[in-house]
């Protein structure tokens, strides 16, 4: 009769080869304070543990938020090794094969000098360009666009956040101005407790514009304007002004009043154009962005090429769950800009 020790038959149902995947190992002495096992079938050794696959640490590091210390503790390495596996990340990135899209596009940034710049499918959530920048220009948006199209892409409509000047560089493509940042616009002028009632109206106008149509919106700014033209075109009255034409008295509501009236052909395209799936906002991007910086965050103190890394590997989880099916069938290399 065999007597084997509790301990031992632990060992040898649970410890499993990472080679062949066989059960029957034992122990092979220690290096340093870590265990060693041999493998009786194909004769190689290993070190007990967690196996350290280099792939699930880039997923613990980007996706369970975890740091470099609780990694190495987790894996029983030090934190320079767990570094070294991270300068390996490499992700294969793709576009789906659906080619006709609506975009939307947008920046956001990490400091003054390091921009995130991106074009994402509004339907299906993928993000299909990217790049660094310092700052946004029309000119690099204009660059992705003429990407995509020379990838066989066909653009329905693109949301923009109000940029001057890129809707005209964009066409004949339609643009959708998000409406929450021409609320923003018009909170920046008025403030969000505005002293004079004429700014209240606008200010409590302009809140509700993602919450009613074309029609009823454009009804009472005009109803608005109307009532209150007199307080809008007002201008000071001082005699020690010697310009003739003396400025308004406020110019502050003047200029939100201006925003809204340039932008209203821009902030319906949506609604004018329904077949083309444009949505009215870029809620669903700032989405990304608040949750690329929120993983960031975890990782703070990285070197600008750890980060760039980083936003790589993280921005390619940006699938909205609802239409995960239709990202299956993917077939080339997304554009990566630095």
């Amino acid at each position: 009769m065999i007597f084997i020790s509790l301990r031992r038959l632990s060992l040898i149902c649970l410890k499993k080869c990472f080679f062949c995947g066989s059960k029957n190992v034992v122990r092979n002495g220690l290096r340093g304070r870590t265990q060693r096992y041999k493998c009786k079938d194909c004769g190689r050794r290993f070190d007990g543990g967690i196996r350290r696959d280099k792939s699930q640490v880039i997923t613990d590091y980007v996706e369970g938020k975890q740091t470099l210390e609780q990694l190495a503790i987790k894996y029983g390495v030090n934190e320079k090794t767990i570094r070294r596996d991270l300068e390996g990340m490499r992700y294969v990135y793709k576009i789906a094969k659906y080619k006709e899209v609506t975009i939307q596009m947008d920046t956001t940034y990490w400091g003054r000098n390091f921009g995130l710049m991106v074009i994402r499918d509004a339907l299906r959530g993928n993000v299909l360009w990217h790049k660094y920048v310092h700052h946004e220009t029309i000119a690099q948006y204009v660059e992705g666009v003429e990407w995509l199209k020379s990838k066989g892409f066909r653009i329905y409509g693109v949301v923009i956040d109000g940029m001057k000047g890129l809707p005209q560089a964009l066409r004949p493509t339609r643009v959708q101005m998000c409406q929450f940042h021409q609320m923003l616009i018009v909170r920046r002028y008025l403030t969000q407790d505005p002293d004079i009632e004429a700014s209240k109206k606008l200010l409590d106008l302009v809140n509700i514009i993602t919450k009613t149509d074309k029609e009823s919106f454009i009804g009472a700014f005009n109803d608005w304007y109307e009532k209150y033209k007199d307080v809008i075109n007002e201008r000071v009255q001082d005699k020690r002004i010697k310009s003739k034409t003396p400025p308004y008295m406020r110019p502050r509501l003047r200029s939100a009043y201006l925003s809204l009236k340039r932008n209203m052909p821009l902030l319906w395209t949506f609604y004018d154009h329904p077949e083309t799936g444009l949505p009215n906002t870029n809620n669903a991007l700032e989405g990304l962005f608040s949750d690329l910086k929120t993983k960031v965050r975890v990782h703070s103190g990285i070197s600008k090429e750890h980060r760039k890394k980083l936003l790589k590997s993280i921005s390619k989880d940006t699938t909205n769950p609802r239409h995960c099916r239709q990202n299956i069938g993917l077939n080339e290399k997304v554009g990566w800009k630095v």
